[in-house]
């Protein structure tokens, strides 16, 4: 007897996906409750649970196929199921030793041959094995239920040891052939260059810079920090401090948390941040709500959840819903300076970057202070210059001067 297995409810507004990965094989034994398949929308990965115990029958669907909700992608037969049959590759080292020193081109064809029975790679995952040379098999996975990450990938090419030089040889090796590899993009890849490009399509863009001495921030973090995560259990990170700003600035300028719907200006009198997170399958903005009303705790628990469950691949439709002005930290990957893309229907954001020792004169003398550019990229059709730059201009002041976040200057 079998048990048919359909795509579960993806969220409001939300009727299609695209099969990610099979995460079970025809014959395998399968849990109840068990991941058999990850499916991709247009914002998140949905995990596809097994209805009860038995053993993975048919796949009706194949990866990269879209699929609606509702329609049948797989069955669930009675029986325990055979376990998985060894790897070739793990089985032929266990018969013959590696050599000693062996050729730089083999590393490659070696993950090739390995990634044949690693069916549950993800596309980026697979890049990273080949780019790097590295059998999958011999990585543990950080990620849900073991899986392997691009960063679990990166990792065990910086812990594998160098091959040992080859001999001299009179006649010079061949060159490796030259590949390329055609992958489809995720949904989440295409929904994100859709929203995008219509920013730039539909949006009057314009972006406004500063620069904020973070001498006081760096303070007040070194100086709390220790107390901070005895009492709440979380670090002091600088987030919660550029949220708190932004707080004020978008209660100052209310257009900055305003986004158009027609021919009307919407207006919000709360501020829910989205806060961009990278994620392995691309860059996710789950929204931290209530920010104004929030404190510095609340909002850093927030972000941390955010950022684990970002990597992990659990963020949920709702998570990632709403939002009405968006922060991105493009500094964590040392980035010195960008003009940020707004998030539709938003219109603004605040674009964070590194922190570097510059010179600056204060008091009329040159001194070396911990300087940051930030940017605010705004929608010209609803936010004017004067207000752009007053709402940056109060985000920097109250990173410079902390106090003014305690007494709503």
């Amino acid at each position: 007897m079998s048990t048919e297995v359909k795509v579960p409810t993806l969220g409001e507004s939300v009727s299609e996906a695209t099969i990610g990965q099979w995460l079970k094989q025809p014959g395998e034994a399968v849990a109840a409750d068990e991941p058999i398949a990850s499916l991709e929308t247009d914002k998140v990965a949905i995990d596809v649970m097994a209805p009860h115990a038995g053993t993975m029958g048919q796949q009706l669907a194949a990866e990269g196929d879209t699929v609606t909700v509702g329609a049948l992608i797989a069955t669930i037969e009675e029986g325990s199921g055979a376990a998985p049959a060894p790897k070739k590759e793990a089985a032929a080292k266990a018969e013959t030793p590696a050599p000693a020193a062996a050729a730089p081109a083999a590393a490659p064809v070696a993950a090739e041959e390995a990634l044949s029975g690693a069916s549950v790679l993800s596309p980026a995952v697979r890049r990273a094995v080949l780019e790097y040379g590295i059998d999958p098999s011999t990585i543990k996975g950080t990620g849900k239920d073991g899986r392997i990450t691009k960063d679990d990938v990166i990792a065990a090419a910086r812990n594998k040891p160098a091959s040992a030089p080859a001999s001299a040889a009179p006649v010079a090796a061949a060159a490796p052939a030259r590949k390329e590899e055609r992958v489809k993009m995720t949904r989440l890849r295409q929904t994100i260059a859709k929203r995008l490009k219509s920013a730039q399509d539909n949006a009057a863009l314009l972006t406004t810079f500063n620069d904020v001495d973070m001498s006081a921030v760096m303070e007040a973090r070194e100086k709390y920090k220790d107390v901070f995560a005895k009492k709440h259990g979380i670090k002091l990170g600088f987030m919660s401090f550029f949220a708190k700003a932004s707080v004020l600035a978008l209660k100052d300028i209310p257009a900055v948390n305003a986004q158009i719907d027609g021919d009307e200006i919407v207006y919000h009198d709360y501020v829910d941040i989205s806060i961009a997170v990278s994620a392995p399958n691309g860059l996710v903005v789950p929204v931290v709500r209530d920010c104004d009303k929030l404190g510095f705790a609340g909002i850093e628990q927030a972000i941390a959840d955010y950022g684990k469950r970002a990597k992990e691949g659990t963020l949920t439709m709702e998570d990632m819903k709403g939002g009405t002005f968006t922060i991105s930290n493009g500094g964590v990957f040392g980035g010195l300076m960008s003009t940020p893309i707004i998030n539709p229907p938003q219109s603004a954001v605040l674009g964070l970057h590194r922190i570097e020792d510059r010179p600056v004169v204060r008091n009329g003398e040159i001194v070396i202070r911990p300087m940051m550019y930030i940017a605010l990229s705004y929608d010209h059709r609803i936010i004017d210059g004067r207000e752009a730059v007053t709402a940056l201009k109060t985000i920097k002041e109250a990173i410079e001067d902390p106090t003014r976040l305690l007494i709503d200057l």
